[in-house]
């Protein structure tokens, strides 16, 4: 038994995690130099312990999953451990207390659940079959949300569910459930939908009740997640939606419809909501509201800018002048202290998770399980686009997490439910 468990041992794998390690090490050594005030051993036990996490997490593939996907853990143990860092880093404000320790805890949750959801999870066809029951659930704890929900900032939206301090906020299993529930569906209705049987003007639709519960689902997703201001989370879902879409029916018809509805969107919540209307304003002229509401923006963009080519170096920037800047804006933390080089590593890791999610997707054994790792996939790059856009300022700013770098249990434990979902379509077993 032990020789056979050697031999499915991924050298690989853990040759990249060794890689990680030497990071995490030069990473633990300029903090210990540039912040003397951080205590050096804690320092090294918190990093030592995510390393030894995700070696954890490499043996159990080992045994469960010899023939998974081998770069896509690396990836996001070095997205992790870039994170952990600018958390660390970020510990000698009094602001964020050791929120370090709290990062790495919620990892080793999220280890764990990436095991049990490869555990519980043997075959993929259970999710299949309960697709309309996958959807419900979503949107009953979003209704459950509203009614009896809280907001930890104090706001009027209640947007997470609180038991003795602990929190989590449901819209991150949410976006977990909607793409099981597109990837049946759309699996089922494959044939249905790339045929044209409907015209409207020039353009070839399927018959529209079958379009209709995905539209449906949509609109009802969006029109929940607006109620409770969240907007960041309802262009997450837009985009996962047209990205499965256009997947399945292969017609760039969908494209257009989809953007035009967008764009319909766009100017109806212009009008409609004061706070969209404000966050344009932000967005297009930061520096006029830069005492007041784009202080954070307008923070951001100068850390960013002080960080040039090459950055002040880890432990040496100010990246606590910027507002919540272990969440919303742990980019530009990134960005201030590493540099553009920096920030182009970490949208290159963003790339190749991309890239591995798409692989295993063109290489799934059936339809379904190919759809599934489309939609998974197009969560992390969607939700990853559209903060770091908005740390840019290309886009406005939306209130969502860089998956796995930015501090947060809820978001940590949806995203390695979709890395085991993931490992498990790649494994072909």
């Amino acid at each position: 038994m032990i020789a056979a468990f050697v031999r499915h041992v991924r050298r690989r794998e853990y040759g990249l995690l060794l890689v990680v390690g030497a990071f995490l090490a030069v990473g633990a050594w300029l903090l210990a130099v540039n912040q003397p005030s951080l205590p050096a051993g804690q320092t090294v036990q918190q990093l030592a312990m995510l390393l030894a996490l995700f070696a954890v997490a490499s043996l159990f593939l080992s045994w469960r999953l010899p023939q998974a996907d081998q770069l896509l853990l690396p990836i996001v143990a070095l997205l992790c451990a870039t994170g952990t860092l600018s958390i660390r880093r970020l510990s000698t404000g009094s602001n964020y207390a050791d929120y370090a320790g709290r990062q790495v805890l919620w990892i080793g949750v999220g280890i764990l659940v990436l095991m049990a959801t490869i555990v519980v999870v043997p075959r993929l066809d259970a999710l299949r079959r309960y697709k309309y029951t996958a959807a419900v659930v979503g949107f009953l704890l979003i209704l459950g949300t509203i009614r009896f929900g809280v907001d930890i900032t104090g706001g009027p939206y209640r947007r997470w569910f609180g038991f003795h301090g602990v929190y989590f906020q449901p819209v991150e299993i949410l976006k977990v459930l909607v793409v099981v529930f597109y990837a049946a569906y759309l699996d089922e209705k494959r044939e249905v939908l790339a045929q044209a049987e409907f015209r409207l003007g020039r353009l070839r639709l399927p018959p529209l009740q079958y379009l209709g519960p995905l539209f449906l689902t949509w609109v009802l997703s969006l029109l929940l997640l607006t109620f409770q201001n969240d907007l960041g989370s309802a262009l997450l879902f837009f985009g996962i939606f047209l990205a499965m879409l256009y997947v399945a029916s292969e017609r760039r018809a969908y494209l257009w419809i989809g953007l035009s509805v967008f764009t319909v969107g766009v100017v109806l919540a212009f009008r409609l909501f004061p706070h969209v209307r404000q966050r344009a304003d932000i967005w297009l002229n930061p520096w006029r509201y830069a005492h007041d509401q784009a202080f954070q923006v307008v923070q951001g963009l100068i850390a960013l800018a002080n960080g040039g080519i090459l950055g002040s170096g880890l432990g040496q920037g100010h990246p606590g002048f910027v507002p919540v800047a272990n969440t919303d804006f742990i980019f530009t933390s990134i960005g201030e202290e590493l540099g553009l080089v920096g920030g182009l590593g970490i949208l290159g890791l963003f790339l190749a998770l991309a890239f591995r999610g798409l692989r295993i997707a063109a290489l799934a054994r059936d339809p379904f399980e190919g759809l599934l790792a489309v939609g998974l996939t197009s969560t992390l790059a969607i939700q990853a686009l559209v903060i770091i856009g908005g740390n840019l300022r290309l886009m406005p700013l939306t209130g969502v997490t860089l998956p796995f770098m930015s501090y947060g249990g809820s978001s940590l434990l949806a995203n390695f439910v979709i890395v085991g979902l993931l490992l498990r379509i790649s494994a072909h077993d």
